[in-house]
């Protein structure tokens, strides 16, 4: 991209550049001749389908990376690499989709920690860091309080907490990862406007997102990137842009042409829970999901749908209740308990809780049933032969069974669970948040192989967030609200007007 005067601040120079980056891994290019620019006070979104190098771009300007070639440019300064002090020294601060927040602090500890406020004889002041944080709240009009600990906060907040800490660095770009991933629509409209608060505060943002409509929404500039190169770069305020001319730069095909609904058999009741109560005084939640059925679970964020199917699950404790498989009673107190009785979970955050990041696509998908490959000795020939089987029938994308899964984009990522449990020849699939961080082309993926797997009889448990999911998807939808279910929706009632009712 040739320079040029920025049209939204005549700045006539970017404040930070790229140009010809270049990282390969293993059997993988993830970028080639990438270049980019950033100019002050710009809102610069950058999209495109999972794989398309846009992680390892970011990590690249983080300094987590280092790029095989290219140069970065920043302050009238060249760079053939960063490392992290260096890009924090920039002012370069990442706010990723994981948690890095310690639970047990409060909200100005947490903005503050690692460059804590000093009073008297240099020790830490809390009354200091207390006023401090509340004046960087105020600044951007946030209902927050800083005293409160970070581990009572909702997901929405705990974003706003991120955001401050980068603030207090001074940061003068913030590239915020995924940010409204998973957020219902009054949450992500909180966080689309505390961006643009950054952008009047003269901060700048990389914005990445795989919601188009959230990114037509707020972009100066959008740079699209396929298979890690750079495919187009479009300013929205030169140009009439829509999703379909996006979705067909990132994948090749209109969105409206991604998804298109399959229906099946909806046999008898497979797995039923009665009376589960998660804690004392808690509602009791009884559900039921039959073979061949999308069971869908919808509610605003902390209304308890993640501990819910995590409870089923065996992963959290509960007070009490009874779960039935195929009409017979049976005792679910762990993980181990679920995955014998016939359940798989593929879980919200599956970077933490659904892989072994260290291990191979292999060991991963092989690991819930490792009985299948011998008593005593593993047969590898064995083991290839199945891993090889769901890699081609969930279309993995890796280049080989030994790569670390960590490597792996995140619908791949996604697909590695779900292989797991089809090797250990589950009958129920919970997914929490199933195409969450996704693209557009491989939520269409997730949803054929959801309906491949209702049509074979499986039942199937959904949680999500997205209402056109869960309306596209669901044969039922529970509604969740203060940790019960509130209403059950059925047909023509499945509607987002319906949903929000019942939610709020």
């Amino acid at each position: 991209m040739a320079d040029q005067s920025d049209p939204h601040t005549g700045s006539p120079e970017p404040l930070l550049k790229t140009e010809g980056i270049v990282k390969s891994f293993p059997g993988v290019e993830a970028l080639s001749e990438v270049s980019f620019s950033l100019y002050p006070g710009e809102i610069h979104s950058v999209v495109g389908e999972n794989g398309a190098g846009k992680s390892t771009f970011i990590k690249i300007l983080s300094g987590a990376l280092q790029p095989d070639s290219g140069t970065i440019y920043s302050d009238g300064q060249e760079f053939s690499h960063l490392d992290p002090h260096k890009s924090q020294e920039l002012g370069i601060q990442v706010i990723y989709q994981e948690n890095i927040l310690v639970p047990s602090m409060s909200v100005a500890e947490n903005i503050f920690v690692g460059h804590e406020k000093t009073g008297n004889f240099g020790f830490i002041s809390y009354n200091r860091t207390l006023q401090e944080a509340q004046e960087l709240i105020d600044s951007l009009g946030i209902d927050l309080d800083p005293g409160t600990k970070v581990e009572k906060l909702g997901v929405v907040d705990k974003q706003f907490v991120k955001v401050l800490k980068a603030i207090a660095l001074e940061s003068r770009v913030i590239i915020m990862d995924e940010p409204v991933a998973a957020l219902p629509p009054e949450d992500t409209e909180k966080i689309l406007h505390l961006v643009r608060d950054l952008k009047r505060k003269g901060i700048s943002v990389i914005y990445i997102s795989h919601k188009l409509e959230d990114v037509l929404g707020i972009s100066d500039r959008i740079t699209v990137l396929k298979d890690g190169e750079h495919v187009n770069v479009h300013d929205l305020s030169e140009e009439e842009v829509g999703e379909d001319l996006i979705s067909r730069e990132m994948v090749g095909r209109p969105v409206e042409k991604f998804y298109k609904r399959e229906e099946s058999e909806i046999g008898d009741v497979l797995f039923r829970v009665e009376g589960l109560t998660r804690f004392e005084d808690a509602p009791a939640v009884d559900l039921e999901v039959r073979e061949g059925e999308i069971l869908g679970i919808a509610g605003l964020a902390n209304a308890g749908r993640t501990e819910l199917v995590r409870t089923i699950f065996g992963a959290e404790n509960y007070e009490k209740g009874e779960f039935e498989y195929q009409g017979k009673r049976v005792k679910i107190f762990s993980p181990r308990d679920a995955i014998s009785t016939g359940l798989g979970l593929i879980p919200e955050d599956r970077r933490v809780s659904g892989l072994a990041s260290g291990l191979s696509v292999s060991e991963n998908i092989t690991i819930a049933d490792l009985d299948k490959l011998g008593d005593v000795f593993l047969d590898l020939d064995r083991e290839e032969e199945f891993v090889r089987e769901h890699v081609d029938r969930l279309e993995i994308k890796t280049p080989s069974l030994d790569q670390e899964v960590r490597f792996l984009s995140g619908g791949n990522q996604q697909k590695v669970v779900l292989a797991r449990w089809l090797f250990a020849n589950v009958d129920i699939l919970i997914f929490d948040e199933p195409t969450r961080g996704i693209d557009v082309n491989t939520k269409a993926e997730i949803y054929k192989i959801m309906h491949g797997l209702a049509k074979e009889g499986k039942g199937i448990i959904m949680v999500s967030s997205e209402m056109p999911e869960l309306i596209s998807m669901s044969n039922r939808v529970l509604v969740m609200k203060e940790n019960r279910v509130v209403a059950e929706l059925t047909g023509e009632e499945i509607t987002e007007e319906e949903i929000v009712s019942h939610a709020v």
